[in-house]
C-alpha cells in the first residue's frame, strides 16, 4: 500500500524556522515529482513549491514563499524536505506533501497533478 507522510511541523515565533520532511512507504520518492501544499484556516489549498524527479527543476507556486522556503531531496532520494525560514503569521496552516510519477525535468503546483497525499502537518506561527 502506497502511503505518504509528513513530519516536522510545530509552533514557532515569527522569524523562526522549521524543516518539514516528506517520506513514503510502499514505494520510493526517487523517480517521483513531489510538491508541498498549504491550507490555511478558511482558505483554499495552495501549491507552494515542487521538485522534479530529476531534481534539476523546482517551481514555486506561491510568490510569498519564494525567498524563504526551499525544497530539496536527501542524497538517498528517499525523503523530500521543505526548509522554511523567516516564518510569518500568515504561513500558519496545515502543510501537505503530494507525490506523483513522472520522470524528467518538470513539476507543477496544481493539486490535481498529484496522486498520493499525506495527512499533513500543522505549522503555527505566532508570538
Amino acid at each position: 500500500q502506497f502511503q505518504v507522510a509528513e513530519s516536522g511541523g510545530g509552533s514557532v515565533q515569527p522569524g523562526g524556522s522549521l524543516r518539514l520532511s516528506c517520506f513514503a512507504s510502499g514505494f520510493s520518492l526517487a523517480g517521483h515529482r513531489v510538491a508541498w501544499f498549504r491550507q490555511a484556516p478558511g482558505k483554499e489549498r495552495e501549491g507552494l513549491v515542487c521538485i522534479s524527479s530529476s531534481n534539476s527543476y523546482t517551481q514555486y507556486g506561491t510568490r510569498s514563499v519564494r525567498d524563504r522556503f526551499v525544497i530539496s531531496r536527501d542524497h538517498s532520494l528517499k525523503m523530500v524536505f521543505l526548509q522554511m525560514d523567516d516564518l510569518k503569521p500568515e504561513d500558519t496552516g496545515r502543510y501537505y506533501c503530494a507525490v506523483t510519477g513522472g520522470l524528467g525535468s518538470y513539476c507543477g503546483n496544481a493539486g490535481d497533478e498529484y496522486d498520493w497525499w499525506g495527512q499533513g502537518t500543522q505549522v503555527t506561527v505566532s508570538s
